[in-house]
């Protein structure tokens, strides 16, 4: 009876690591199908499944098994740009690296995002509880680290931490179109910062 509840356990413990190795498989699988929909669909939002599907070198049912519609493997996508968004402003660590460090650092770690995961950014519902809170989150570290920036005179004393981070949004929307063309997002984040510092002028 001994052996036998051995062997029970053993295979409990076999059965336990091939069902996370299933779990983690699928996991790789459904982040293949997301990262080939962002491929193919920033090039033609038109795209279906099965373009999908061979982009990601998977069969067209097991897309279909993962996301019931075109409409579902959308918003998973714009799910997961969210939380990768969510998690480049998170890495920066913004709340305790140097200012200028940490504006850098949030700006190339937003711009990989943005670019890597256009499409699926540009889908997100604003509506949705999580993306809302997602954006309303990095708000508040902008600002945080903004008025950091001021505090080590970084900014101006004077400059107003919600217009700032106004124009921060444009000029990193406006690097985020360019990057499509040209992706090094170190050289497009160092000239995000510069101008949002400097400006263009020579006043």
């Amino acid at each position: 009876m001994r052996h036998c509840g051995t062997l029970r356990s053993g295979v409990g413990v076999k059965g336990g690591v091939v069902s996370r190795a299933m779990r983690a498989d699928s996991e790789r699988t459904a982040l293949a199908i997301l990262e080939a929909a962002e491929r193919v669909l920033v090039r033609n939002p038109a795209a279906t499944m099965a373009q999908v599907a061979e982009a990601a070198g998977v069969a067209r049912t097991t897309v279909h098994r993962r996301f019931a519609s075109r409409e579902a493997l959308v918003e998973a996508m714009s799910a997961w740009a969210a939380r990768r968004f969510a998690a480049a402003v998170e890495e920066a660590r913004s709340d305790t690296t140097p200012p200028l460090v940490a504006l850098y650092q949030v700006t190339a770690n937003v711009l990989r995002v943005k670019i890597g995961w256009g499409f699926a950014m540009s889908r997100m519902n604003s509506a949705d509880p999580e993306v809302e809170r997602i954006h309303a989150d990095v708000r508040e570290k902008c600002l945080r680290l903004f008025r950091r920036a001021q505090e080590d005179g970084v900014l101006r004393a004077d400059a107003d931490p919600e217009w700032a981070r106004r124009v921060y949004y444009a000029l990193i929307h406006e690097a985020a179109e360019q990057g499509r063309d040209d992706g090094d997002t170190d050289v497009l984040a160092t000239r995000v910062v510069d101008t949002l510092l400097r400006g263009v002028g020579t006043g």
